[in-house]
């Protein structure tokens, strides 16, 4: 059994693809418009939500406005069997990620609404359903004040902690020795450690720093050498929600006890398959899902 505790965004995404993006003071055609439900934190709910199993535990903290997204928003995250008594309201407008789909990639516009107002300060009860967990998993789309009081008792307390610092601000250096695990992708590592190489950054971090690479997989250090886990190649339908997914895989494999590499493996299986449907959740595995792909491996055993 798993107890995991999601604290983060929860927002709807307004999500466009178009074949040219707009230049300045330009207007162009899109091909499809959707309305889907999103935000990092929700996100990396959701793909932990799809791979666990009847006695796992799934919690999400945060907030939401009061506007028409709010329902719609908690209804979603627990049809992906994703707790949400304790998710607030504020008198706010809900989190919002404008979205541009273009040649397989995207630009995001993110207005974080109520996410920006999560105020530890106001907590009660998350205190003790934080304290209970195996597993916390924080990223960066509520105020870093927050994230410093759940990272600063998370140690105290000696509760595992994932932290995916996206997207980056100045302040995600001083979460560093607070984690135990910290997976920026290469561009926001770039801003981390500015002038520095990679290897060396991964060498002095191991095991708790995982760099996502893209198309190109994920990387980290066992201390001795660094080891990249490929990813596997397909051809990406959308990939908003890869990272999310991502983060939320191999989150989920370390409550189950897998090592660092097989955790990593596992996460780079449920990226390739999130990429193929539109939408950040839309491709979002469930477990089962997981077993029947040839690249499943026979010893990810999970109970």
């Amino acid at each position: 059994m798993s107890n995991i505790v999601i604290i983060g965004s929860i927002s709807m995404d307004l999500v466009m693809e178009t074949n040219r993006i707009a230049k300045e003071g330009e207007t162009v055609f899109g091909q499809r418009f959707s309305m889907v439900p999103g935000g990092k934190g929700a996100n990396q709910a959701v793909a932990i939500g799809r791979l666990s199993q009847e006695r796992d535990n799934i919690t999400i903290l945060g907030a939401i406005g009061e506007d028409s997204f709010g329902p719609i928003l908690l209804d979603n995250l627990n049809k992906n069997h994703v707790t949400t008594d304790f998710v607030g309201t504020i008198p706010s407008s809900s989190g919002v990620a404008q979205i541009t789909l273009y040649n397989n990639d995207n630009r995001i516009i993110y207005c974080p609404g109520a996410n920006g107002k999560v105020d530890t300060k106001k907590w009660s009860q998350e205190w003790s359903i934080i304290k209970e967990a195996d597993l916390v998993v924080l990223q960066n789309e509520i105020p870093h004040q927050a994230n410093m009081k759940i990272a600063n008792f998370c140690k105290e307390h000696s509760i595992k902690l994932l932290y995916n610092p996206a997207p980056s601000r100045e302040t995600d250096i001083e979460m560093l020795d607070k984690v135990d695990y910290f997976t920026p992708n290469e561009h926001e590592c770039q801003e981390l450690f500015p002038n520095q190489k990679l290897e060396d950054i991964l060498a002095t971090y191991p095991e708790k720093l995982i760099v996502t690479l893209g198309t190109k997989g994920a990387i980290y250090s066992d201390g001795k050498e660094s080891h990249l886990i490929p990813a596997l190649e397909t051809k990406a339908v959308d990939t908003t929600g890869a990272g999310d997914t991502f983060n939320g895989a191999f989150g989920y494999a370390i409550s189950k006890k897998f090592k660092i590499a097989k955790a990593l493996r596992f996460a780079t299986l449920a990226a390739h398959l999130s990429v193929q449907k539109f939408g950040a959740q839309g491709g979002m595995p469930t477990i089962k899902e997981m077993e029947d792909n040839q690249h499943y491996e026979k010893d990810w055993y999970i109970k």
